[in-house]
C-alpha cells in the first residue's frame, strides 16, 4: 500500500504532462481531449508499474496510515488557509493567469487583440506577459499550468485556487515514500510531518508555484529508481527482516526492473518542463546512469564478476533512455512556448548547458573506456590502496563544505551592479525592503551568503547538523561499495543543495526566497537527516543507551524548530478576497469592451487579467516620460480607433484623478487584504497588510 500510494502521484502527473503538451502545441488542450489521452495515460502508467512495484519491508498498517493521516491533514490545512493570487505581482498570479488561458483557450500563443492597428503607443505586454509578434507570451515553462487547468476545468477560479494544496498533499506523501524507500518506513511519518509544517512547504502549498509539482516529479523519480534497483536485487533497508507473510514475490529482475528505471528517468526529465532550473537539479541522473551502463560493459568483458552486477547495469538504458524523453518534452516545451523566458534567463541557463554538455561528454568517454581502464588499473595495488583512502577524506570533505557555508556571511557578502532595467527593478526592491527592515539601504546586496542561514531558520540546527553527519557517512560508505541505493539520492540532494545555497538567483526577500529550497534543499535534508537519525538510534541499540529516548529527543529536534518558524504565518492566508474583487472587476466592463489601461501599475498588474480572467481586449498605453500616466493624446486617439471598429472603449487607472478628463471616474475594484512579509536578515514571523484599487470610465 505505501509504495502504491506513494508512487501514485509522480506516475500521473508524467502521463498527464506527457499527453498535454503535444495538446497544447495543437491547440487542442481542452477538458475532453486531455481527460481521453492525459488520464487514460496517467491510468495506463499507475496501472503498468503499480504491478511491478517491490514491497517496503516493514510498511505496516500503522505507518502507512500515519503517513496518510499526515498527507491529508496538510491538504486540508492549506486548503482552508489558501491564498487568492490573481492580480499579478509575482509569479503565483502569473501561473494562474497562464493556467486561466490554458483552461478557456488550450492553445498559445495568447492573441493581442485588435485595436484597429498597430500603433506605437499601444503596448500588448504586462508583468510576467512577453509581447512578440505572434502574440502574447507568457513568462513560464508550460508544465504547472497544464496541472492548475484540472481545478479550473472542475470548479472554475476556486477549483483551480484549490489545486495547490492538493499537490501539497501528494508532495507529501511521495516525500514519505521516498524516506521508507530509503531511510525505512518506521521514519516516513515524522520526516513527512517535518516537511509538512515547515514554512517553505506551506507557503508553496497555498499558491500556484511551480516547486510542488517539481517536488513531486524528483523525489517520485527517486522512489521509482530505488524500486527498480530493488526489483533487481539491491535490497532496501530492513530487507532482512522481512515478514513470511510481506506478499507475494515480485517478478525475478528484468522487463520490472527496467521498466521502473525508464519511468524513472522519464519523470527526471519531465521535471524540465514545470521548472527549467529542473536540468541543474537531474544533472547527476545522467553520470549515474553512464555508470550503470559502464557496470554492463565491464561485465561482459569480465571485469568484474558481482551476482547482483548484470540486473543492475541493465536498467542504464532504460533510465537514460527515459531522461532522454522526459528532457526533450521539456526543450521542445522551452523552445516553442516559453522562448522570451529562455532568453531572459540566457546568463545563467548558458552556463548551466555547457555544464550539462560537458557532463554528458566526460560520461560518454568515461562509459566508452571503463572496460579498458579496469582491465588496465583494476589490479593495480596502488589503485586499490588509493581507492581504499578515499572514503575519509569524502566525508571530511562533505563536512567541510557545509561548515564553509555556515561562516561563509563572515567571510564573504554577495553583490550585483545592475546591468540592465531587471536589475535596476529589483536593486530598488531590495533597497524599499531594507528601509522597511530598519537596515542600511545598499541596493546592490543580495544576501546569498546567508543561504544556509535559511536553512537553519526552516529547519533548525539539529536537523541540518544531522543531515550534514549523515551525508558524510553516506559518502564513506558510497566509495566503500555500500548503500548503492542511495547513490543518486545522495548525488541530486548533495549536488543541488550545494549549487542553490551557493547562488539562490532569487530576490533575497522571505518568505519568497524560501521557495527556491523546496524542490530538494529541504526536503533532501530532512531525508538525510532521518537517515543519520536510523543511525544513531542503531548505535544507541548497540552501545545500550535507551532506544526510545535517542529516538524521540531525535524527532522532537526535527519536528519543533520548523514548527516555531511556521507558527508566525501558517494562520494567517495572503491575497484572500481576490477572486471575488476581480470578477467584480470583470462583471463592471462592458460586454463589448476594448479595455486601455493608461497607468502604469495598474497595467503591469491587470494587463492579463482582464485579457484572460474577464475575456475583454486589453491594451496598455505607452506612458510619458518620467511619469506613470499616459498622454493625454495618445488616450483620445487610441479611443477613437476603438469605437471606430465598433466596440465601447474603457479606461483603467489606479487613481480617479488620472481618469477625470475623459469622462467621471467609477470605482470597479477594491481590496484591502495581506500579503507576504518582505524579511531580508531573519525568518518571516507576519503578513503586511496590501490594497488594491482600480478605477474605471468609459470616455465621453
Amino acid at each position: 500500500m505505501l509504495a502504491a500510494v506513494s508512487a501514485v502521484p509522480v506516475l500521473a502527473l508524467s502521463g498527464w504532462l506527457l499527453a498535454g503538451l503535444p495538446l497544447l502545441l495543437l491547440g487542442r488542450f481542452r477538458p475532453l481531449p486531455m481527460a481521453v489521452l492525459g488520464g487514460g495515460l496517467a491510468v495506463l502508467l499507475c496501472r503498468y508499474a503499480l504491478r511491478r512495484l517491490p514491497p517496503i519491508p516493514g510498511a505496516t498498517p500503522r505507518r502507512t496510515a500515519a503517513v496518510l493521516g499526515i498527507a491529508a491533514a496538510s491538504g486540508v490545512f492549506n486548503g482552508v488557509l489558501h491564498s487568492e493570487q490573481l492580480v499579478v505581482r509575482r509569479d503565483p498570479a502569473t501561473y494562474a493567469q497562464y493556467a486561466i488561458w490554458l483552461a478557456r483557450h488550450g492553445s498559445l500563443p495568447i492573441p493581442a487583440g485588435d485595436f484597429g492597428g498597430p500603433d506605437p503607443a499601444l503596448h500588448f505586454g504586462s508583468m510576467g506577459f512577453y509581447a512578440t509578434a505572434d502574440g502574447v507570451v507568457p513568462q513560464f515553462m508550460p508544465g504547472p499550468p497544464m496541472i492548475y487547468a484540472i481545478g479550473h476545468w472542475i470548479a472554475g477560479i476556486p477549483g483551480l485556487l484549490l489545486v495547490p494544496p492538493v499537490l501539497g498533499a501528494l508532495a507529501v506523501l511521495t516525500f514519505a515514500g521516498t524516506v521508507a524507500r530509503l531511510a525505512g518506513p518506521r521514519w516516513a511519518a515524522p520526516a513527512a510531518l517535518t516537511l509538512a509544517v515547515s514554512l517553505p512547504l506551506l507557503y508553496t502549498s497555498r499558491t500556484t508555484f511551480s516547486e510542488i509539482p517539481s517536488l513531486i516529479l524528483l523525489f517520485g523519480a527517486m522512489s521509482l529508481c530505488a524500486d527498480a534497483l530493488a526489483a533487481a536485487g539491491v535490497h532496501p533497508p530492513g530487507a532482512a527482516d522481512r515478514r513470511a507473510d510481506a506478499g507475494p514475490a515480485h517478478p525475478a529482475p528484468g522487463v520490472g526492473a527496467r521498466a521502473l528505471a525508464a519511468l524513472s528517468g522519464l519523470a527526471f526529465g519531465l521535471a524540465l518542463l514545470v521548472r527549467i532550473d529542473g536540468l541543474r537539479d537531474v544533472l547527476p541522473v545522467l553520470p549515474f546512469a553512464g555508470l550503470l551502463i559502464a557496470l554492463g560493459r565491464i561485465a561482459r568483458t569480465g571485469g568484474a564478476a558481482h551476482p547482483l552486477l548484470p540486473a543492475v547495469a541493465r536498467l542504464g538504458p532504460p533510465l537514460l533512455a527515459g531522461l532522454a524523453a522526459g528532457t526533450g518534452w521539456g526543450f521542445a516545451a522551452g523552445h516553442l512556448l516559453s522562448r522570451p523566458y529562455l532568453g531572459y534567463l540566457s546568463d545563467s541557463l548558458t552556463p548551466l548547458l555547457a555544464i550539462a554538455a560537458g557532463v554528458l561528454a566526460v560520461t560518454a568517454v568515461g562509459t566508452a573506456l571503463a572496460p579498458w581502464l579496469v582491465a588496465r588499473c583494476g589490479g593495480s595495488r596502488t589503485v586499490r590502496r588509493f581507492a581504499g583512502r578515499l572514503p575519509g577524506p569524502a566525508a571530511a570533505l562533505t563536512v567541510a563544505v557545509a561548515a564553509g557555508l555556515a561562516v561563509r556571511p563572515w567571510l564573504h557578502t554577495v553583490r550585483r551592479t545592475p546591468e540592465n532595467e531587471a536589475d535596476r527593478l529589483t536593486a530598488a526592491f531590495i533597497e524599499a525592503a531594507q528601509r522597511v527592515n530598519g537596515l542600511d539601504p545598499d541596493p546592490t546586496r543580495l544576501y546569498y551568503e546567508r543561504s544556509l542561514h535559511w536553512v537553519f531558520w526552516y529547519l533548525g540546527v539539529p536537523a541540518v547538523a544531522l543531515a550534514v553527519f549523515a551525508a558524510a557517512v553516506l559518502a564513506g560508505r558510497l566509495l566503500r561499495g555500500r548503500e548503492f541505493r542511495w547513490l543518486l539520492p545522495w548525488l541530486i540532494i548533495c549536488w543541488t543543495t550545494v549549487t542553490t545555497l551557493w547562488r539562490p538567483a532569487i530576490t533575497p526577500d522571505h518568505p519568497w526566497a524560501s521557495r527556491r529550497l523546496v524542490p530538494i534543499v529541504i526536503p533532501g535534508l530532512i531525508l538525510l537527516a532521518v537517515w543519520g537519525l536510523r543511525r544513531l538510534r542503531e548505535a544507541a541499540r548497540r552501545s545500550g543507551r535507551p532506544v526510545r529516548a535517542v529516538t524521540g529527543l531525535g524527532i522532537v529536534l526535527l519536528i519543533a524548530p520548523a514548527a516555531i518558524t511556521s507558527i508566525g504565518t501558517a494562520f494567517t492566508p495572503v491575497g484572500r478576497g481576490e477572486a471575488a474583487a476581480t470578477a467584480g472587476l470583470c462583471a463592471a466592463l462592458p460586454r463589448d469592451a476594448a479595455v486601455l489601461i493608461i497607468e502604469r501599475v495598474t497595467g503591469d498588474r491587470f494587463t492579463q487579467l482582464v485579457r484572460g480572467q474577464c475575456g475583454v481586449p486589453v491594451a496598455r498605453v505607452a506612458t510619458r516620460a518620467g511619469t506613470d500616466v499616459a498622454s493625454p493624446a495618445h488616450v483620445t486617439r487610441l479611443v477613437g480607433k476603438v469605437r471606430r471598429l465598433g466596440r465601447v472603449p474603457v479606461l483603467l487607472a489606479a487613481e480617479p484623478g488620472q481618469l477625470a478628463r475623459y469622462g467621471p471616474p467609477v470605482r470597479a475594484l477594491r481590496l484591502h487584504t495581506r500579503q507576504d512579509e518582505r524579511s531580508l536578515t531573519g525568518p518571516p514571523d507576519g503578513t503586511w497588510s496590501l490594497v488594491f484599487e482600480v478605477w474605471l470610465t468609459v470616455p465621453r
